[in-house]
This record gives C-alpha cells, sequence and structure tokens, in this order.
C-alpha cells in the first residue's frame, strides 16, 4: 500500500509522544490532522485524561475506546519496538504503524511487517498528506 493510499483510506490516528506544549512536532502535528479531518488520540502517560486542545488524551493505546488505523510514533528509536509489541496485544489490529523522521528501529520494523502491519518510516505524516492534499 502506497503512503498516498494510506492516508486517503485511514482516518483514525493514535499519535504516540503526543504533548501539550505547542512548540512540539506531535502537538502541531497532531492538530494538523485534526484540522484536516483525521480522528486524532494523543497518548501519553502524562495526558491521560485531559482534552488538549479537542484531543482526547490517554495514557496507552489500549486505553483509547476506538479502533485507530494509525499509530504515528513521536518517540525515541529504542521506545518504538515496545509500541509495536503493545500494538499486536490490542483486541484489534492497527493497520499501519508510521514513525516520522529520524525514528528507525529495525527490529520494530521487521516484527511489525512479519506480524501484517504497513509500516512507513522516517517520514513524517504532515509532510506526506501536504503531497496529497
Amino acid at each position: 500500500m502506497t503512503i498516498k493510499e494510506i492516508l486517503e483510506k485511514y482516518r483514525k490516528v493514535a499519535v504516540i509522544g503526543f504533548s501539550d506544549n505547542p512548540s512540539r512536532d506531535s502537538h502541531s502535528i497532531a492538530l494538523y490532522l485534526k484540522k484536516y479531518g483525521f480522528t486524532v488520540y494523543g497518548v501519553n502517560p502524562k495526558l491521560g485524561g485531559k482534552i488538549v486542545e479537542g484531543i482526547n488524551c490517554y495514557k496507552t493505546l489500549a486505553e483509547i475506546p476506538d479502533e485507530v488505523e494509525i499509530i504515528d510514533i513521536f518517540r525515541l528509536p529504542i521506545a518504538v519496538l515496545p509500541i509495536v509489541r503493545e500494538a499486536m496485544k490490542l483486541n484489534y489490529k492497527p493497520p499501519v504503524i508510521w514513525t516520522q523522521f529520524g525514528i528507525i528501529n529495525d527490529d520494530a520494523r521487521k516484527l511489525a511487517l512479519e506480524n501484517g502491519f504497513e509500516y512507513v518510516e522516517n517520514r513524517c505524516i504532515l509532510v506526506e498528506h501536504s503531497k496529497i492534499k
């Protein structure tokens, strides 16, 4: 599946590492996605239970009461493998795992692909969406 197809088909995004700080990329990109009609959920243990600029926040992926379709990761590369493992334990299978610029983890990519996830790595979802909007 191409990036264009992913962004046209899937509209529910969990932003892992979401921040309530407007100067952080995870914050501004989440708001961008919301502006363009995506349903966005923030995932950050410190923000669980809060609503930040209209974005409902949760401590973990498993707490989100909806079936997300894209897991967009704004964390250090070392944190990606545990996130893939967490996605594998959900009661449903999110179709796409996406890591932002500079976030590369070979083991996480391999595990995700072996388990049938689409995997987009080292790409900014805002930049990619702006190419097709």
